[in-house]
Parts: structure tokens; C-alpha cells; sequence
């Protein structure tokens, strides 16, 4: 029983879970290291924060920042150094200037 209860509870939680969801880590192992470029043309992904989680769902230029750990889909961890980062990341005041400037291999997994 408590094992029915519990699959019902994770297919639940798959099906509310928000793609774009992203929590911001101070300490511990994060999925992924981004840095913040202060200038677009070194940005790998220009990235929209989005007021509502609904629209960051299945985006990956558009983010959602989580309060909570378990609810995120990608924990992330903000770096000071470029060459210490996996993805370089530049915020976009509009919605329409979010988007990969470059082929990269996190192009679709961060939903």
C-alpha cells in the first residue's frame, strides 16, 4: 500500500513539475556553474526571468527562480570566474531577445 501511494505521489509530482525552474545553490554540488556576462556577445544563452512559472515551462532561455530546492528542475550555482563556469548566461529585458547565441551541449537539457 504504501509503495502505491508513494508511485502515485512521484507520477503526481511529474506532471506538475515546471521545465525552467531553476534554484540558485550557495554551497553544495549544483547541476550546473553559470556566469553572468556583463555584455551579450559573450553569452552562450541570453535568458528571460520570468514572473510566472507556467511560462518558463519547457523553455530553456526562459527562467523561473524557485524558492525551494525540491521544487527546481536544475540547481544552478553562480560563479565569479568565466573559465569556471559551464554555461555563460546574459539577462534580456524582453522576452524576444532570450535564445541560444551559440551551439552548446547544454542546448536542451535544462528543462
Amino acid at each position: 500500500m504504501k509503495k502505491l501511494l508513494l508511485l502515485i505521489l512521484m507520477i503526481f509530482m511529474g506532471f506538475t513539475c515546471f521545465a525552467g525552474s531553476v534554484y540558485v545553490m550557495d554551497s553544495g554540488k549544483p547541476d550546473l556553474v553559470i556566469w553572468i556576462a556583463p555584455y551579450k556577445s559573450q553569452a552562450d544563452l541570453c535568458v528571460y526571468v520570468a514572473p510566472h512559472r507556467s511560462e518558463a515551462r519547457g523553455k530553456d532561455e526562459i527562467w523561473y527562480f524557485e524558492k525551494y530546492r525540491s521544487s527546481a528542475d536544475i540547481k544552478i550555482k553562480i560563479t565569479k570566474y568565466k573559465s569556471q563556469a559551464d554555461l555563460k548566461i546574459y539577462y534580456v529585458k524582453y522576452k524576444s531577445e532570450a535564445g541560444w547565441r551559440k551551439s552548446h551541449p547544454w542546448m536542451g537539457r535544462l528543462h
